[in-house]
């Protein structure tokens, strides 16, 4: 499952085809009922798609297929250059946004392909934590555009997103691109969005979380802050992850 960085970048020039990385192993948590749903779970930065596994397989929804990818190890800006797994490469955060839109798009095309073959009658989404979060808050707002920041079409019916920890990068530029589209706008009203924030978080302040919740406009938007917590998930907050991707997937029974 391992997708080369360049796939989707033939013939915007060699600077990205020099900076072709590829996607690490993919771990996936099989349904014990019927499937009824896929979700990609995003790890975050320096972490792998093993730690979203077992975080993932123990969770009461047996009805989900999860799908936990590994993200490509490059140098990351905000470490010094030091080489780890990182979704896209990442500065300082910031409203006005990454200088990777390139890396956001790999991650968001190489995430919408590992749904885009899951049978017509299961419900897909996308979720994370931190830099995963990111990622999948930068997808929502593809699937609203209908396309990726680099103009391909996006090519997935998102149902759910679930962000932990994260931030929308480049929120500002990215709300201004919604809100100008009236088609945008109402992709936006149609898709449930879950994001969630420990407000005693140090690494991505809780700050960032709340902007890109109003940032992302959408109509079935969830924010929650969690007293006391930092930059980790805690069982209550799966809980919640739990119940909320029940009742908007409508899992469960025959249904």
């Amino acid at each position: 499952s391992k997708m080369s960085y360049a796939h989707y970048h033939m013939g915007s020039g060699s600077r990205t085809a020099r900076r072709s990385l590829e996607f690490g192993k993919t771990h996936v948590v099989r349904p014990k009922g019927r499937h009824q749903a896929t979700i990609v779970w995003l790890h975050g930065l320096g972490d792998n798609g093993l730690s979203s596994y077992q975080l993932l397989e123990s969770l009461p929804l047996p009805n989900i297929k999860w799908i936990c990818p590994t993200a490509p190890t490059r140098p990351v800006t905000i470490l010094g250059g030091f080489s780890c797994t990182a979704w896209f490469d990442m500065g300082e955060l910031s409203e006005d946004g990454p200088d990777d839109w390139e890396g956001l798009d790999a991650s968001a095309a190489h995430i919408a392909n590992l749904l885009s073959t899951e049978p017509a009658d299961v419900k897909v989404g996308i979720g994370g934590f931190s830099m995963g979060a990111a990622v999948a808050q930068y997808s929502a707002t593809c699937f609203a555009m209908g396309r990726y920041g680099n103009g391909i079409p996006y090519p997935v019916n998102l149902r759910a997103v679930v962000g932990l920890s994260g931030w929308l990068p480049g929120s500002r530029s990215l709300r201004n691109k919604i809100e100008v589209s009236h088609e945008a706008r109402r992709r936006a009203a149609s898709l449930p969005v879950f994001l969630s924030h420990g407000i005693s978080d140090d690494v991505v302040l809780c700050k960032y979380g709340e902007k890109s919740a109003q940032s992302l406009r959408f109509r079935y938007i969830t924010f929650k802050s969690y007293d006391g917590l930092g930059h980790y998930t805690v069982p209550r907050e799966m809980d919640e992850v739990s119940n909320w991707l029940n009742s908007r997937l409508g899992l469960g029974g025959s249904s």
